[in-house]
């Protein structure tokens, strides 16, 4: 991976090709991102950049984190996360990656947390058949059968039940950059993004080339 930054999602709405075609984007601000900590081969194992994303006012950093960035004289970030970049020699502590970093009509991956819809049933959460709709009934959008019963006598783990629904991680392949706003920090992406306004978002260059 040679370019990745982290960034958070703004909203949507579209903008016009020159032929006047509405695209549909994804407001995202990207970086600035300081880098925190160079990880290395000889000290850590490996090589990646540690890099903080988004300001944070100083009485909601606890004691070791504040430590930590006070350590790397850099302002005190909500967010850390590691970037494994193929080449890290050009960075050192203190150094920002910009949205710059991308250009217009680059294909990148965007990874976050989607949208959380808490406890669902098997119809929304599986797309499951629902039971006959008749009064006499009495199992319209339940389960079913869950297992055999005299073999193999147990559900198998696999089984689809119902349980909590979104906030798991995801990841969008292959998305365009449409535009880049330097001065402001801003990207819009084509399409949609996983997650709610405002929540982390890791971009990367695609891996489908």
């Amino acid at each position: 991976m040679k370019k990745a930054i982290l960034g958070k999602k703004l909203g949507m709405t579209h903008v016009f090709a020159e032929d006047g075609t509405v695209i549909p984007v994804t407001v995202v601000e990207a970086g600035p991102c300081v880098v925190t900590q160079v990880k290395t081969e000889d000290k850590d194992g490996y090589k990646a950049l540690q890099v903080g994303f988004d300001d944070i006012r100083e009485k909601l950093v606890n004691k070791p984190v504040k430590g930590h960035f006070e350590k790397a004289n850099v302002p005190y970030k909500r967010y850390l996360r590691e970037l494994k970049l193929e080449d890290t020699k050009d960075y050192q502590v203190g150094s920002e990656i910009k949205v710059d970093l991308f250009a217009e009509g680059d294909k990148i991956d965007v990874t976050g947390r989607s949208i959380g819809k808490g406890y669902a049933g098997v119809i929304k959460k599986w797309n499951a058949h629902r039971g006959p709709m008749a009064h006499g009934s009495k199992y319209h959008r339940r389960v079913g059968a869950k297992s055999a019963a005299s073999y193999p006598s147990r559900v198998f783990k696999t089984k689809k039940m119902p349980g909590r629904l979104g906030n798991e991680k995801v990841t969008i392949q292959n998305l365009e950059v449409v535009k880049i706003y330097p001065d402001k920090n801003l990207m819009l992406v084509k399409g949609s993004v996983p997650g709610v306004k405002g929540s982390l978002l890791y971009i990367k260059e695609t891996v489908k080339r």
